[in-house]
């Protein structure tokens, strides 16, 4: 009698000793989808309200300033300034008046200053990354020297190069003219026709570690095997180089062009160290052009109309690139 009881007892007990992990098993399966689906939203959302407060709030600050005449009279109280709708974004593409004028011969301006950055920064930087490819002795010490232009603070840089660049005291002139004799006038490099020239080779010389840097990277995913491969069947470099590298090196390539298209359009540190407040109309960038409709001449609203439309064409550009680049992605 005990026994039958106590295995009766023991049977009944059964149910509730095993079910329970079974009745604590979709409470721990429903904290792991909390901890994997909320979690990391929860991590992230002190680098959102920075960014928030970094770069999105100013953005739509400088939007709101657009619709209003915001000029040196109004600017100790902004509520006072009268909304004038549209009429900035009128102001500034109405090419036929000086300021629209202006905006989109600078505009012009920067795209060729752009697309030369790029083109040069990409193609020095590819060069540098496949003679360095290869081990050879003093590797290591080329490859800090060539990112030396690119870890150096971009005022040191760029004054230093202000320095280089002067008509009388610099040492370009010097070369070319005392010691080379390849010129028989001392040439303006920081005025006039020069100042397109002198700012595109400084922004390359900052701009190419970074690629250069980049495209080493994206070197090092590719596999060996497939060189040799390739030379033993008779390809030579410049084969190799169409069929193997660059087409590995797409993904890579198609960022960082956009990058680089996107820090040289933007580019305003580089002119103004280099120029000053006022560049020479051979190299105002759209970036200097709107400082100085803001700043000089002390209208926000119409700068800030100004900068709109840039952020607007950037935009268009980066979504119309994405697109084209992914959907050549997709049929190679």
């Amino acid at each position: 009698m005990l026994g039958g009881a106590s295995t009766e007892g023991a049977g009944r007990g059964a149910p509730p000793l095993a079910g329970a992990p079974a009745a604590a098993r979709p409470r721990r399966a429903s904290r792991r989808r909390w901890q994997s689906r909320v979690l990391p939203y929860v991590f992230l959302l002190p680098a959102l309200v920075a960014e928030l407060a970094v770069h999105l709030v100013p953005m739509f600050v400088g939007a709101g300033m657009s619709f209003l005449q915001l000029t040196q009279r109004f600017i100790r109280n902004w509520s006072k300034a009268p909304v004038v709708g549209l009429a900035n974004y009128r102001v500034a593409i109405d090419v036929s008046s000086p300021v629209g004028e202006n905006l989109l011969r600078s505009f012009f301006i920067t795209v060729a200053f752009s697309v030369l950055v790029v083109a040069g920064s990409w193609l020095l930087g590819t060069a540098a990354a496949l003679a360095l490819q290869k081990p050879f002795p003093g590797r290591t010490a080329l490859r800090t020297l060539f990112l030396v232009p690119f870890a150096m603070p971009i005022f040191t840089g760029v004054i230093t190069w202000s320095f280089m660049l002067q008509r009388d005291t610099g040492i370009v002139n010097t070369v070319l003219v005392d010691q080379l004799g390849l010129v028989d006038e001392r040439p303006f490099w920081l005025l006039g026709p020069n100042s397109f020239a002198s700012l595109l080779v400084v922004a390359i010389w900052r701009t190419w570690p970074f690629a250069f840097l980049t495209i080493t990277a994206g070197l090092q995913a590719i596999p060996s095997d497939l060189y040799e491969a390739a030379s033993v069947d008779g390809a030579g470099p410049w084969t190799r180089f169409r069929s193997i590298t660059l087409p590995m090196l797409r993904p890579v390539n198609q960022v960082l062009l956009l990058v680089l298209f996107l820090w040289s359009f933007n580019d305003f540190t580089t002119p103004y160290t280099l120029f000053g407040r006022s560049a020479p109309p051979e190299a105002g960038v759209i970036a200097i052009h709107v400082y100085q409709a803001s700043f000089i001449t002390w209208n926000f609203g119409l700068g800030s109309a100004m900068s709109v439309l840039l952020v607007g064409f950037l935009l268009l550009v980066t979504t119309s690139y994405l697109l084209i680049s992914g959907r050549s992605a997709r049929h190679a």
